[in-house]
């Protein structure tokens, strides 16, 4: 994709467990590339990932709304039916339990 100079920007997705990362505070590189928008990277999802990644949170989990916002500010987000011609599916507890072990493990 090139903006408005020509210049050709990187596309980065982010899947469901980088986006919890980002929401509990677990990843400096994703919270970096979302609060400080870098002109080079376009960050994309799709309504699917955020879905799982919201619904993965607990009551007792410190989660700031700011970041949501700020979430929704910075990245685009497609139709999962658009964008990959699927239906979005339904978030089990396995699924759940899955993000939140990649959300919570430590980065190296």
């Amino acid at each position: 994709m090139n903006d408005e100079n020509g210049i050709q920007k990187q596309k980065l997705y982010l899947k469901a467990g980088a986006i919890l990362k980002y929401f509990l505070g677990t990843s400096d590189r994703i919270d970096t590339l979302v609060m400080c928008r870098s002109n080079e990277i376009d960050l994309v999802t799709t309504d699917q990932d955020l879905y799982e990644a919201l619904g993965s949170l607990k009551d007792y989990d410190n989660f700031n709304q700011r970041k949501l916002v700020k979430f929704l500010e910075v990245v685009e987000i497609g139709s999962l039916k658009r964008v990959k011609k699927m239906e979005r599916s339904i978030l089990t507890h396995e699924r759940v339990e899955e993000l939140r072990k990649i959300a919570l493990k430590k980065e190296d």
